[in-house]
């Protein structure tokens, strides 16, 4: 395992299949993410507005680093169908040489 503080997994939900793919499309097209692994069926439970929802979700673990974080976000708040978009931001602070040089290969590539 290789030491980082660069790279970055970013965490999304999304109410849909197709607005998660949609987002990692686009972010993948526009260099910001290397990988978007979409995983279905998650339940969120969460207060809004003064009531607690629950409802079937995608998570979307986005893989990046942190230079293309703040676009991220604003990209991501722009695609997404929520008015508060989940998005969270995790250190890698560590993972195997050849998927960082993979990861940070893919995102060093002009759009």
């Amino acid at each position: 395992m290789k030491e980082t503080n660069q790279n970055r997994v970013v965490y999304v939900t999304t109410k849909s299949y197709e607005n998660a793919i949609h987002i990692s499309r686009i972010l993948l097209y526009e260099k910001l993410a290397a990988c978007s692994t979409i995983l279905q069926g998650a339940t969120s439970i969460y207060e809004w507005e003064g009531q607690i929802e629950e409802r079937i979700e995608c998570v979307l673990m986005i893989k990046t680093n942190v230079e293309k974080l703040e676009t991220l976000e604003t990209r991501v708040k722009e695609l997404h169908l929520d008015t508060v978009p989940e998005i969270i931001s995790l250190v890698i602070d560590s993972a195997s040489e050849e998927y960082l040089n993979w990861m940070n290969s893919v995102l060093d590539k002009n759009v």
